[in-house]
């Protein structure tokens, strides 16, 4: 009798702590996304955590957008729009340094967009908290070759495909 009544109240405190700790413990950080905003951060100049990527698929290529969640911070939406600008350019000209410099890896369709860099336009465009780079083709390979890029910056941002309202 006595070893039951000990017993119970053990049972007991060992069912709350199972129900406790899943909710309680902390998942762990993501390092390696941390990593890659800290990277992009040194490379962009801006703060990934204040920003908002979208990378969208369009027909004929498509977009990446880099917006400033503060409207009042200009600086920041200065150093985005400079940024846009050089990557518009880089691009333009096969190079993809930076995205290796952000993401430590070889990015998906890049290999495709060197080698057909001037069968596709590279357009930087202002926008009220940002900027982005259109990129626009006629040629099927280097389409594919965009969506693929553009898939994988998604993913790799968590970011979104399309702009929300």
């Amino acid at each position: 009798m006595r070893r039951t009544v000990l017993f119970i109240p053990l049972l007991l405190a060992a069912c709350e702590l199972r129900d406790v700790r899943p909710s309680s413990a902390a998942s762990p950080p993501d390092t390696a996304f941390a990593a890659m905003q800290e990277r992009g951060e040194t490379v962009m100049g801006v703060d990934q955590y204040a920003s908002a990527h979208v990378f969208e698929d369009l027909p004929d290529g498509g977009r990446v957008v880099l917006d400033n969640n503060a409207a009042a911070d200009t600086a920041a939406i200065a150093r985005i729009r400079a940024h846009m600008r050089d990557i518009a350019a880089a691009f333009r000209a096969g190079d993809f340094a930076k995205l290796f410099a952000v993401h430590a890896q070889d990015v998906p369709g890049t290999a495709v967009m060197t080698a057909r860099h001037n069968a596709i336009r590279y357009e930087p465009v202002d926008r009220p908290r940002g900027g982005e780079v259109r990129m626009r083709s006629s040629d099927p390979a280097a389409i594919r070759a965009i969506h693929e890029f553009l898939a994988f910056q998604r993913g790799a941002h968590r970011a979104a495909e399309h702009e929300h309202p």
